[in-house]
């Protein structure tokens, strides 16, 4: 423990490790996304996710991150941007009605670009990215060893690995199963389940990221 605690890398990679593993919006959404629409469309869900936190990381270490964290109306306005997002995508979900083994190809060919630029965009609406970057990352750096900066974009970098490997991880493990789903009666049944899995996170969001 003491050998954890005396390299500061090491210790911020545990944090952010368990930081991770902890339930939250993404995951919920990632594993929602890949057992409807399969891996694809979960690892296209994942590369967003993965952008998103590091431009939130980026704008962090400008200091644009502790402006939003200061400013009431901007963190406000990001977390409902969020919330209204993430409950137009599960009204969108839900109130399409298509026949869907006619449409599956189609949905395969464009469902990854779309997971990607929702999963985007949800990141960068998310205040809850910023503020771990405001308050748990800065932490980690070292004063002493100068180049603040550089510290923190190699911190933040390291978040995002592990982000990204444990949201792969859930992709994989959703994704395999999504495979055992052929009927367009099961799709359907999942599709609808999605729009109200992610009308339960937008819920969850607006109440994990209140103040």
């Amino acid at each position: 423990m003491n050998g954890l605690l005396a390299n500061p890398l090491l210790a911020f990679a545990v944090t952010a490790l368990v930081v991770e593993l902890t339930p939250g919006p993404n995951m919920a959404y990632l594993t929602a996304l890949s057992l409807s629409k399969g891996l694809r469309a979960g690892a296209a869900a994942v590369a967003g996710v993965a952008l998103g936190l590091a431009l939130s990381g980026f704008a962090a270490a400008l200091g644009l991150a502790a402006i939003i964290d200061n400013s009431r109306i901007l963190y406000e306005a990001l977390r409902w941007g969020g919330v209204a997002y993430l409950l137009w995508l599960a009204w969108e979900g839900w109130s399409q009605e298509r026949d869907i083994a006619a449409t599956q190809t189609a949905d395969a060919d464009g469902e990854p670009r779309k997971a990607f630029t929702r999963s985007l965009m949800f990141n960068m609406l998310n205040p809850k990215a910023a503020i771990f970057y405001i308050a748990v990352l800065p932490e980690f750096v070292q004063p002493e060893r100068g180049a603040a900066l550089s510290q923190t974009v190699l911190l933040s970098a390291i978040y995002v690995a592990i982000a990204t490997a444990v949201h792969l991880g859930i992709v994989l493990l959703a994704g395999s199963l999504q495979t055992t789903i052929h009927s367009p009666q099961k799709l359907r049944w999942i599709r609808k389940s999605l729009a109200v899995a992610l009308a339960a996170i937008a819920v969850w969001f607006a109440f994990s990221t209140r103040r």
